[in-house]
Order: C-alpha cells, then sequence, then structure tokens
C-alpha cells in the first residue's frame, strides 16, 4: 500500500464534533502536525471528510 503525509492546515476550533474527532483519529490535534499513514479505504474516507483542514502529500 501507499503511504500519505497529512499535515493539519486549518485550526479545528469552531468545526463540527465528527470532523474534530476524525482529525484526533488521524493524530492531527494542533495545526502543524504531521502524520505519515498507510493509504487505505478507511484514510481516505477520513481524507475527503476533512479536506478542507489537510494539506495531503505522497510520503516517500
Amino acid at each position: 500500500m501507499a503511504k500519505v503525509k497529512i499535515t493539519l492546515t486549518k485550526s479545528l476550533i469552531g468545526r463540527k464534533k465528527n470532523h474534530i474527532l476524525t482529525a484526533n483519529s488521524l493524530g492531527l490535534k494542533k495545526i502543524g502536525d504531521v502524520k505519515v499513514v498507510e493509504q487505505d479505504k478507511a484514510i481516505e474516507g477520513k481524507i475527503n471528510l476533512i479536506s478542507h483542514l489537510i494539506s495531503v502529500e505522497d510520503a516517500e
């Protein structure tokens, strides 16, 4: 599987509860937090849900 690097670029303050919980489940709590995860269907769904709060790049 491919790996992706996810960075939280916008604040979670004032966001919907499920968006905050989704970001937390990816390990993103503060602006600038970066996580490298395996890309699968569950991760793709989480990325799509909070795509306006994060940036996604291919990890090498």
